[in-house]
Parts: structure tokens; sequence; C-alpha cells
């Protein structure tokens, strides 16, 4: 395949803008099409590929992209820059053999490029940026905006610095709730034993009065003939005997 001229391009893009909404000279724009195709040796797709990459810029890529999750997250990792436009291999034969078609997409992806000051707004409102967009137009004709950003650096670091503030605070409220703690456990350890001493001095205590009463005197037999007598005369002087 030969790749066209800018003066090629230019000359399909030129006259596109004049045969989509009606013909000149009895000329269409896939005629047209056709013998810029012929010139350069190469498709009628190709040569339709090349006049959307001029229009459109090189973002421009001929794929088949499914309508589900994955495959959209796909091909938002896979393409950079606002400048997306990915088109269905059915989808371009149509455009290029059909200039009803041709005009109807392109006007779906003008509407893209359109809405892009839009989006770019209201994500930075947010305090997003946008890392790729695009429109894809899908095999069965359905036509898709993605877009794929994150948060702008200043607010990332804005938001860090701020978790890293909770992080910290919350790290000193758990030292200090440890060392509350700590003490509440030091002190009713202190007051336990403190109550555990009173306990055992109080039953020191009354033991030793009970080992008290038990008291047994002990004498030896003079002393205790002596005491004896001396109870004897003091009961006898007492009662006058």
């Amino acid at each position: 395949m030969s790749i066209l001229g800018v003066n090629d391009i230019l000359g399909v893009y030129q006259y596109a803008n004049k045969t989509q909404k009606t013909a000149v000279s009895g000329t269409s724009f896939m005629e047209q099409l056709q013998k810029t195709g012929e010139a350069a040796n190469t498709s009628k797709e190709d040569t339709y590929t090349e006049y959307l990459k001029h229009r459109y810029g090189t973002g421009v890529s001929i794929q088949n992209v499914g309508k589900d999750q994955n495959s959209m997250d796909r091909i938002g990792a896979g393409t950079a820059g606002t400048g997306n436009v990915v088109i269905a291999q059915n989808i371009l034969e149509q455009m290029a053999n059909n200039p009803e078609k041709a005009a109807y997409y392109e006007g779906k992806i003008q509407d893209y490029f359109n809405s892009l000051p839009r989006y770019q707004a209201e994500l930075s409102a947010m305090g997003h940026e946008i890392h790729s967009s695009g429109i894809v137009i899908h095999p069965d004709g359905t036509v898709t905006h993605y877009i794929s950003g994150d948060l702008k650096p200043e607010v990332r670091a804005k938001i860090e610095a701020k978790m890293k503030a909770e992080d910290e605070e919350k790290a000193k409220r758990k030292r200090r709730y440890q060392e509350l703690s700590k003490e509440a456990e030091e002190k009713r350890r202190l007051e336990m034993e403190l109550a555990y001493k009173r306990q055992s001095r109080t039953e020191l205590l009354a033991k030793q009065a009970v080992d008290t009463s038990r008291v047994t005197y002990t004498t030896t037999p003079e002393v205790m003939s002596s005491a004896v007598a001396a109870y004897e005369n003091n009961i006898m002087g007492a009662t006058g005997i």
C-alpha cells in the first residue's frame, strides 16, 4: 500500500466537504475516493482512513471493540490523549462506500470533539484530569464515548497530605489511649496490692488476738502454795474468823 501525500489527502478532504451534502458536476464523494486511491495505488478504505486521520488526527484507528466494560477499559488503558477515534472495520467499509454513512458517522465523531471542552471542564471542577478519551464506533454501529483519567497532581497531593495528617492523629490518639490504659492498669495493680496488704494485716491481728486469749500460765509448787496461803488469809481476815 502506498502512503497518500498531503496534497492527495487535502484533495479528498476538500472534496468531501462539498460532496457529502450534494453532488458537484456529477462526481460523487465515493468516486473521488476511488480516483484518489487508484492514483496512490491503494484501496478505497485505506484512502478513506488516511482522509480521516488527516481530519481528526493520528489517533484514528480501525479495530473492533466490544461494548462490555472490560473491552472499554482495555481501550482506555491502551490509548493516550483526547484525539482517539476507534472505528470497527465493517463500519469503515460502510463509510468508505456510502456517503450517507460517512456523513452520519463523521457527524458523531465531530459531536465527540465538540463535547470535549465540557467533559474537561466538568472533570476539572471535580479535581480530575483526562489521561485518555475518545469515541468508539462498534461493529453494530452504536457509539460510545470513553474517558480515562485521574486526580490532578495538586489535588492528589492535598488529599494525601490530609490522609497522612489523619493517620498521624489516629496514631497519636492510639498511643494516648495505650498510655491511659497502662496507667489505669498500674493504678488497679497498686490498689489491689494495698488491699491485699490491709487484708493480710487484719488477718494477722485477728490471729494474734486469738493466740493471746489462749495463753496458759505456769508456776512452781512453792509459788502456788504461797499464793493459796495469801488468798486464805485474805478470806479469813475479811470474815473475822
